[in-house]
């Protein structure tokens, strides 16, 4: 019987990297719908569920992606509300690749080394920023999360959007959530650090050599930018946990390629079983075992 995936995508066209992605990780079959709102979900999940008998709803899965990660967490949550007694089959959420991309950075970092105690700064509101400081988190550090100063970010810098992502970080449970005005207030922030995670927009550089390569507590620096400029002067985009001025340094390079094998991992796990859901702890669950 065909292993079959449900790509559900909030993008007008299906991610075809997700798609080619899921037949390298072992789908059969790839059935990609576009343009899902949450109102589309139960039609298209229940439709699928009732074609097999109980003990075969392992060989069909779900695939919440897209570039809108809110508006993906809302359909992962009506994809589970269709569910009813024995009759639901493995879902994942990835969109915009935020569980995958956090998931493999902190677990490179948190199997190499004890982060249990350390301060963790976190620049930036986004998606994987947040993934990753809840990750931290989870390793054992004590985690604030800050915005990304408006004098970094020039022209690019929309206070609606930036409204926007400082009040959906704060329903974020459990975690610091600093709104950083300028640099000086992100300098105060970074002042007893010992990880930092950029995780700001495409071309943004956050912290520069000078500052991190001096800093007295800075120990590990973790970047998921890969296009110039980078967020962190000075390093390569292929430090792979290399010592550079005395830091430890995560690149987006070395986080991309073992971030393929985590995603593979994961689309091969649903069909392990017709009950696995996979938002950011499962998918890190994996992380740690594949990375």
């Amino acid at each position: 019987m065909k292993k079959i995936l449900i790509q559900l995508d909030t993008d007008k066209h299906p991610s075809t990297f997700d798609r080619i992605v899921a037949y390298d990780a072992g789908a059969d079959e790839v059935l990609s719908y576009g343009g899902v709102t949450p109102g589309d979900v139960r039609g298209l999940v229940l439709s699928a569920v009732f074609t097999r008998g109980v003990p075969d709803l392992k060989t069909i899965a779900v695939w919440v992606g897209g570039f809108n990660v809110v508006m993906g967490e809302q359909i992962l949550a009506e994809v589970q509300r269709s569910f009813f007694g024995p009759f639901r089959v493995s879902v994942m959420l990835d969109s915009n690749g935020c569980n995958t991309t956090a998931a493999t950075a902190i677990a490179k970092l948190g199997k190499a080394y004890d982060l249990k105690g350390r301060k963790a700064v976190v620049v930036g509101l986004g998606p994987v920023g947040l993934r990753s400081a809840l990750l931290l988190q989870q390793e054992g550090c004590s985690v604030t999360v800050t915005s990304i100063p408006p004098d970094l970010l020039g022209a690019r810098y929309n206070p609606e959007i930036a409204r926007q992502s400082l009040e959906m970080a704060r329903q974020t449970s459990n975690l610091t959530i600093e709104d950083v005005p300028d640099w000086a207030a992100l300098e105060r922030c970074l002042g007893e650090a010992e990880v930092v995670v950029t995780a700001g927009p495409a071309g943004v550089q956050i912290l520069r050599h000078d500052f991190w390569a001096k800093h007295p507590t800075l120990r590990w620096l973790v970047d998921f930018n890969l296009t110039e400029p980078l967020g962190i002067e000075g390093i390569k985009p292929s430090d792979d946990l290399v010592e550079r001025d005395g830091k430890i340094i995560l690149g987006p390079l070395a986080i991309g390629g073992p971030k393929m094998k985590v995603h593979k991992a994961c689309v091969a796990k649903l069909f392990e079983r017709n009950d696995l859901v996979l938002n950011i702890e499962g998918v890190y669950v994996i992380a740690r075992e594949t990375v």
